[in-house]
C-alpha cells in the first residue's frame, strides 16, 4: 500500500491565490491524499472559494488564530497521514503528477525533498531558488540557509513536532531541523516539486525574520559556527548579486 499524504493549507483573507493552491492539491493523480484547510476566518471572499470545493476536502476549519504558526499546528494536529506536508495558499505542487512521483519508489524514507521554481504573483517564473537544493541532505544542511523550502518537503508526521510559537516569521527553518534530526532516511526526489509564490511576512518584515534564523541557528549549531557561518552566507549572497547584476547589465 502507498501511505497517506496528509497536505495541509493555510489561509487568511488570500482571494486572489486559494482556488490555485487547492485546485494544485485536489488536482493530483495521487489518490491517497487527506486535504486539511485552515482558514483564519477570512472576510475577503476566501470562504466562497473554499466551500466551492468543500466536498472534496477532508477536514476544514476556519476560526480566528493566533498567527500562521498557530494555524499550521491546527492542521498538524488534525493530519492521520503517514506524511505531512504544508502547501498553503499561494503556493503549489509543481504538476499533477508531483506526488505520484514522490511515491512512486519503495524507498520508505522518513524524509523526501525536492527543488523548487519561484513565480511572481502573475505565475510567471522566476527560476529556481537561490538555495539550490542538496543532493545531501541533513539536519546540519540549513548552516548556510534555508536550501529546501517547506512546501518542497514530504515529513514522516511521527516525526513532525509543533511548530515553536516562538518564531513568528522563520519557525519553519526550526520545524524542519528538528525533523531532520530524528530522521533515518533523507531521499531527494529528482526536479522540481513545488512553486513558491515569492513574497509573504518573511520579506515583508526582513529584519525580524533574519533575526529569528539567527536565533534558530544559534540554538541547534552553536554561537561561534553561527557566526562563523553567516559570514559565508553574507559572502555567498554577494557574490550571487553580483554574478546576476552583471549578467543582467
Amino acid at each position: 500500500m502507498k501511505p497517506t499524504l496528509s497536505v495541509i493549507t493555510v489561509v487568511y483573507n488570500n482571494l486572489a491565490d486559494i482556488g490555485r493552491t487547492m485546485l494544485s492539491v485536489l488536482n493530483q493523480t495521487y489518490p491517497h491524499i487527506e486535504y486539511i484547510v485552515i482558514d483564519g476566518a477570512s472576510t475577503d471572499g476566501t470562504l466562497d472559494i473554499i466551500n466551492t470545493y468543500k466536498n472534496r476536502i477532508t477536514k476544514f476549519i476556519s476560526e480566528p488564530d493566533k498567527g500562521i504558526y498557530d494555524a499550521m499546528n491546527k492542521g498538524l494536529a488534525l493530519a492521520t497521514g503517514e506524511y505531512v506536508i504544508f502547501m498553503n495558499s499561494g503556493d503549489e505542487f509543481y504538476a499533477a503528477d508531483t506526488v505520484e512521483k514522490v511515491f512512486a519508489t519503495a524507498d520508505d524514507a522518513d524524509i523526501y525533498y525536492g527543488e523548487t521554481e519561484m513565480v511572481n504573483a502573475r505565475r510567471e517564473s522566476l527560476g529556481q531558488r537561490r538555495h539550490k537544493a542538496p543532493v545531501k541532505f541533513s539536519w546540519r544542511g540549513f548552516k548556510y540557509g534555508m536550501s529546501i523550502s517547506h512546501q518542497a518537503i514530504y515529513i514522516r508526521r511521527t516525526l513532525a513536532e509543533p511548530y515553536d510559537p516562538a518564531y513568528q516569521l522563520s519557525a519553519d527553518i526550526d520545524w524542519i531541523i528538528r525533523a531532520a534530526k530524528k530522521a533515518k532516511k533523507i531521499v531527494k526526489v529528482d526536479g522540481y516539486v513545488a512553486k513558491y509564490l515569492v513574497g509573504g511576512m518573511s520579506k515583508a518584515k526582513h529584519r525580524q525574520s533574519l533575526e529569528e534564523r539567527f536565533a534558530i541557528m544559534r540554538k541547534h549549531y552553536g554561537l561561534v559556527p553561527t557566526v562563523f557561518n553567516h559570514f559565508i552566507i553574507a559572502f555567498n549572497l554577494g557574490t550571487y548579486w553580483l554574478r546576476h547584476k552583471r549578467t543582467n547589465d
